[in-house]
């Protein structure tokens, strides 16, 4: 039987290999707001991941840090948008 902790750390993987996808959408992405779309879904998987290994590991921090990371996240995506939406 597969124990907890694998299940998490395969989970954990899963998300890395879904922020590499986000990545090539942030390099190729046709226009800036496809781009910062791309970036935010990456900062999005950048916490689950914090999250996932936080309880597979058993450390509180890792969550902690994850929603420093989320609202650091949410405040450069506001912050970009607005920029692009004056740069019109």
């Amino acid at each position: 039987m597969i124990q907890i902790g694998t299940e998490l750390m395969l989970l954990a993987a899963s998300l890395g290999i879904l922020m590499i996808v986000s990545l090539v959408r942030v390099v190729k992405g046709p226009t800036m707001p496809d781009r910062v779309v791309a970036l935010d879904a990456i900062n999005t998987l950048v916490v689950a991941a914090m999250v996932v290994l936080g309880a597979a590991f058993g450390e509180i921090i890792y969550i902690d840090i994850a929603i420093v990371y989320a609202l650091l996240s949410f405040v450069s995506t506001v912050y970009i948008a607005k920029y692009l939406e004056g740069k019109k």
